[in-house]
């Protein structure tokens, strides 16, 4: 079992997953990712969520070493996803007295995955406010609907003011990754909960009102100091404003010239001050990646080929994912490739303009075919007025 230290009577059963290559099936976890589960022990003994079917047996190990032969009276479900509620069956097994923790939503998909016996007479449906109290320890509840599922909600414990956050605060790594907690946040945050910022900020106002000392997410560490931080981290983040002041230029080059512009443009933005450039090549990123990054700088650069009468299809992708993620609030610079009949800047710049809040600066640059004096100079257009915006 991990040594994650929370206090003496809530105590920490989560498993590490390191053989775990995409998240969700789509998203690299290069240091695995945790699946978290808590146990408070009370007179009436609660668990706070299971975890992925793929780490059923180390979870029931850790279950055991802490519950001993002491049976739970509760069994909490924050979240209705597979990563943390593959289990929910088998612990109803287990444990046939123990009852479930649930809002009327959870109720009504729990059928969905499971057959759980007596499920009706065995569930506690809890509303928004609403109080369990375990013993020294109470729990309330507060409903966090699309933060990312409609029937997620979160738990504080009024005793130790812990705030079990669900997927809030989460990130990807293992609990023993040696790695900065902002970046891998970033990127869980803004590609699996980044949709929502309306919905994140709903909850942040409800925390606000709590006394928290301590966050449980169901991924990634406990964290227990300087919790305004992280809290600030998610204010900006689910507000859709820039983090940082920087350039990212992410380009679709088909034979390399797309990109050869792309990489002279990052020259000229850095020699006229930029803070930051950042240069991804679509055809090659983990296009999370390059989602947390647009989504962490103020301005953005897309530089594409024309491929088929339309955008080379890595950076329709792209678009596609801005689109589909909440993408807001930023300047965004266009580069156009074609041989013949250069469109790329136009489409671009129509998904662009169903964003909210997208500022078009600087001069659609377009290259025909290679790179000539004149595309220099229409790059340096481009530099000068991402520079001044």
């Amino acid at each position: 079992m991990s040594k994650v230290t929370i206090s003496d009577s809530v105590l920490y059963v989560g498993v590490d997953d390191k053989t775990l290559d995409l998240f969700e099936s789509q998203y690299i976890v290069p240091n695995g990712v945790s699946y978290n589960s808590y146990v408070i022990l009370d007179e009436k003994i609660t668990i706070m969520d299971t975890v992925d079917a793929r780490a059923t047996e180390p979870w029931l190990e850790n279950l055991a070493a802490v519950l001993g032969d002491n049976k739970p009276a509760y069994l909490v479900v924050s979240h209705m996803e597979p990563d943390h509620a593959a289990n929910i069956q088998k612990l109803a097994e287990m444990y046939p007295e123990m009852q479930i923790v649930v809002n009327a939503k959870t109720l009504a998909m729990l059928p969905q995955f499971f057959a759980i016996d007596n499920l009706k007479d065995r569930a506690v449906v809890v509303a928004e406010g609403d109080t369990l109290s375990l013993g020294s320890h109470t729990l309330q509840f507060f409903m966090a609907p699309m933060v990312h599922w409609p029937e997620v909600m979160v738990t504080y414990e009024q005793a130790e003011k812990i705030l079990f956050s669900a997927d809030g605060f989460g990130k990807f790594g293992a609990l023993d990754a040696d790695e900065d907690w902002a970046c891998e946040a970033r990127r869980y945050y803004m590609n699996i909960v980044g949709k929502y910022g309306a919905q994140v900020q709903a909850l942040l106002k409800k925390a606000a009102t709590l006394d928290i000392q301590t966050i449980c997410p169901l991924h990634g560490p406990i964290l227990k100091e300087d919790l305004g931080y992280y809290i600030g981290k998610y204010q900006v983040w689910s507000s859709y404003e820039p983090e940082d002041e920087g350039v990212v230029i992410a380009y679709a080059s088909i034979h390399g010239n797309t990109g050869k512009a792309a990489k002279q443009l990052a020259e000229m933005l850095q020699q006229k001050g930029a803070k930051k450039v950042k240069v991804f090549d679509l055809s090659r990123s983990d296009m999370a990646e390059v989602i947390e990054d647009i989504y962490r700088y103020d301005k953005l650069v897309l530089a594409c080929a024309t491929y088929d009468g339309g955008m080379f299809p890595v950076m329709e992708d792209l678009l596609y994912h801005l689109k589909l993620k909440n993408f807001q609030n930023r300047k965004v610079g266009l580069v156009q490739n074609g041989s013949w009949g250069p469109i790329a800047g136009k489409q671009m710049a129509a998904q662009l303009e169903a964003m909210k809040k997208i500022e078009i600066v600087g001069p659609l640059v377009t290259i025909k075919s290679t790179v000539k004096p004149e595309t220099v100079a229409a790059l340096e257009q481009l530099a000068d007025a991402m520079i001044q915006a």
